[in-house]
């Protein structure tokens, strides 16, 4: 009984060795990766990608910061929205200057209330705790690449849920906000 215990935990380990990918067999697939994007096949580059995520670790800190800055913008452009927020947040995380990353995650938090009139939309709780989570990334984009379009949201969701006091203190946060800023993300 021991033996068998023994040789099956054996096999099992073997096959999880000999399946895992390598660093290197990671890095030609990411190469693959990147290219597929650079080559508007937004169908391999996804699938690609999801080959890489479950062996990410192996990719260098700032490359995987990259990869998965890439994976948010084809699961955005796939329209699969929380999976691109997850990565999105990876992102901003890692590197929480790089503004792209907060602007794609303000405009995706409020991605289902936008485009509705102010006085239309209803202001539940759920609505509030999008703008919430919505309006630092917002205002991190805002403040790294200035956008009239940007400031007239974000000044329209402080008013829908009533905070007159972070709209008042919204030029102080902008300066303070865009004296780090990073606009291309560094894979080396």
């Amino acid at each position: 009984m021991l033996k068998k215990t023994l040789l099956i935990i054996f096999l099992i380990i073997a096959g999880k060795i000999t399946h895992a990918q390598t660093a290197d067999e990671v890095y030609e697939k990411y190469a693959d990766f990147n290219l597929a994007i650079l080559q508007n096949e937004h169908d391999k580059a996804l699938d690609l990608g999801q080959q890489i995520l479950p062996d990410s670790a192996k990719l260098n800190s700032k490359v995987r910061v990259s990869f998965y800055n890439s994976m948010a913008k084809l699961y955005e452009d796939d329209s699969q929205s929380v999976k691109a927020i997850e990565y999105y947040n990876r992102v901003a995380a890692a590197q929480p200057d790089y503004y792209v990353a907060h602007r794609a995650l303000g405009y995706l938090y409020i991605k289902d209330i936008s485009g509705k009139p102010a006085d239309q939309v209803v202001i539940d709780a759920a609505y509030k705790d999008k703008i919430k989570k919505a309006l630092p990334h917002l205002e991190k984009a805002q403040a790294c690449d200035p956008d009239d379009e940007t400031l007239n949201l974000i000044k329209t969701l402080y008013r829908n849920i009533n905070d007159e006091k972070g709209l008042n203190s919204l030029p102080g946060r902008l300066d303070q906000l865009k004296k780090n800023c990073i606009d291309i993300l560094d894979t080396q």
